[in-house]
């Protein structure tokens, strides 16, 4: 009973896969028809081909005239060869579209989703969703769903012929079909269970791989190359594991199902030859069964081999699914205030699991306030910006904005249009210096990226680079001191001139000569923005207007 009521569960679940992919599929089905139809003519065609040759190899042993028929023969096989090579192209591009199409809907699902939502799942396992599971869900709609329905249609047009011809021996190659279908049905549920360990381990695999190489200087630091390789390889071999015994049952099923139509092809073989012995049936219908004896069983062998990917496909639908959960952020539209804005926050708890890091907090930062958060590392600082920022959507109280004219807004994802923000440790991206600035504003000009160098202390050192603000740099700033990358950071975040700024140790690589210039860049803006900074370092303070230091989940 309890196996009953599992698989139920699990067939609900797989219902709701099927929609899914329904309606993911809609867009694309007047071009798979299209395929369709293209790979029925092509078995169509190879069909008829056969009862061509019948009747060119009965027509040379009767002494009769063949031309025609082998005229027909050739022109039969160059449309089925450029029928193929068509349908190979349209494949090729549907199956580009699809994946990429099924890529763009997760990327844009992820980045509009909470950032504390979407941080729940590994980098490394993301990536594997948006590259081999959208892959896979593609692969399947393009190439192995058509496939089924080829074979399907082949098997029909195949036995339909044989049968037409002699009835006897079409029922004799089809005997072990049912015996094959109830082979494929049993081992359905275990490939789909060790499909997704498939999956799983190789997102744990790539997820290490990624880590490591984005933070090898830590590896190298800590000298644990040798740690690193070793954990690779035993990843790797966790890997190894689950794909040898997926293999093996793939394997086990497909030899299995070859031996078995191995020896109906024997039986309907010698029954062939036996019947041809007693002049039951011509030579043209003996070569006619050799060729479509072929097409009726391997259909059903390659229905049987489909199973494996028929569960891949449900497997990645069912993780991509997954992530289409996520909650997308509440953006409301808000225009853009024309001086600064402050922030009222009352009663603020919130917690990361079941302890709190902030408990029933109160704070209130008035417009055009320069506002120093201090604390112990761990404190929640950080925790307050994100919450102030929209980043996470759980917890309890109220965060609203105010402007000097006392117009107010609730905190959302909309606020961040003219909120700028430079978070800890370095955040740039591989390009020119000019496209990470302009990350900060996308239409800004190049007098605007010059302003905001100059405002964040940065300009001559990037003006004595060898191609100026076109200068090219690595992944996380590589090719430029942590202090520069940091400094074009601060720059990205000003080029917005917005009304509220945060600056999460955004100064923790400068000197403290450079710190106070930044600091007075910012101070000289005009209006004058809300600037909150968050810091360990007591040379800040002067230059603030206050400081809230929290302590004990809230301030004091």
């Amino acid at each position: 009973m309890s196996r009953f009521i599992s698989w139920a569960k699990d067939w609900k679940n797989q219902k709701n896969y099927y929609y899914w992919l329904k309606e993911y599929t809609k867009p694309y089905l007047p071009k798979i028809i299209l395929l369709l139809l293209l790979n029925f003519s092509v078995t169509l065609i190879s069909t008829y081909m056969a009862v061509v040759s019948k009747k060119i190899i009965d027509r040379a042993t009767g002494g009769s005239y063949i031309t025609g028929y082998l005229v027909l023969y050739a022109v039969m096989t160059f449309a089925m060869l450029g029928i193929d090579m068509l349908s190979q192209l349209i494949s090729l591009m549907m199956n580009e579209k699809f994946s990429f199409g099924i890529r763009k809907q997760l990327y844009e699902q992820i980045i509009h989703s909470y950032w504390m939502e979407a941080k729940r799942y590994h980098s490394g396992d993301l990536m594997t969703r948006l590259t081999s599971d959208a892959g896979n869900i593609a692969d399947g709609i393009i190439g192995t769903i058509p496939s089924i329905i080829q074979l399907v249609l082949q098997f029909i047009v195949a036995f339909g012929t044989m049968f037409y011809y002699s009835p006897i021996l079409a029922l004799v190659a089809l005997v072990i079909g049912p015996f094959a279908a109830l082979i494929s049905f049993i081992l359905g549920k275990k490939l789909k269970y060790l499909t997704r360990k498939v999956q799983e381990s190789e997102s744990s695999y790539r997820s290490f791989m990624q880590e490591s190489i984005a933070n090898l200087l830590i590896v190298k630091s800590f000298m644990n190359e040798d740690y690193s390789t070793k954990r690779l390889v035993e990843l790797r071999d966790n890997r190894f594991y689950w794909v040898l015994k997926k293999s093996k049952l793939s394997i086990f099923s497909s030899t299995f199902m070859a031996l078995s139509f191995q020896a109906a092809y024997i039986i309907a073989f010698t029954v062939g030859a036996i019947s041809l012995s007693k002049s039951v049936i011509t030579y043209g219908t003996m070569s006619l069964f050799l060729v479509l004896i072929t097409r009726i069983q391997a259909p059903i062998v390659g229905l049987a081999q489909q199973i494996p990917r028929i569960v891949q496909i449900f497997s990645s639908t069912e993780r991509v699914m997954e992530i289409e959960k996520l909650p997308i952020e509440k953006a409301v539209e808000v225009e853009k205030p024309n001086g600064p804005m402050g922030v009222e926050v009352k009663g603020l708890t919130f917690g990361y699991d079941k302890e709190n890091v902030l408990e029933n907090l109160d704070l209130e930062i008035k417009p055009g306030e320069f506002v120093a958060i201090i604390g112990e590392s761990g404190i929640g600082k950080t925790t307050l910006i994100r919450l102030i920022m929209s980043f996470m959507s759980h917890y309890k109280g109220d965060i609203v904005f105010n402007s000097e004219g006392g117009a107010s807004v609730a905190a959302s994802a909309g606020v961040r249009e003219w909120m700028s923000y430079v978070p800890q440790g370095n955040t740039l991206f591989s390009g020119t210096i000019r496209e990470n600035i302009r990350m900060g504003k996308l239409d800004a000009t190049d007098e605007e990226m010059y302003e905001a160098l100059k405002a964040a202390s940065a300009y001559d050192f990037v003006m004595e680079l060898p191609d100026g603000i076109g200068t090219v740099i690595g992944e996380r700033g590589h090719g430029i001191s942590e202090g520069q990358a940091q400094r074009i950071a601060i720059a990205r975040c000003l080029v917005r001139k917005s009304p509220f700024v945060i600056l999460d140790e955004a100064t923790s690589s400068l000197d403290p000569e450079t710190e106070l210039a930044v600091l007075k860049g910012i101070q000289s803006i005009s209006p004058r923005p809300t600037c909150v900074i968050i810091t360990h370092r007591l040379s800040v303070l002067p230059y603030c207007d206050r400081q809230i230091k929290i302590e004990n989940k809230t301030l004091t």
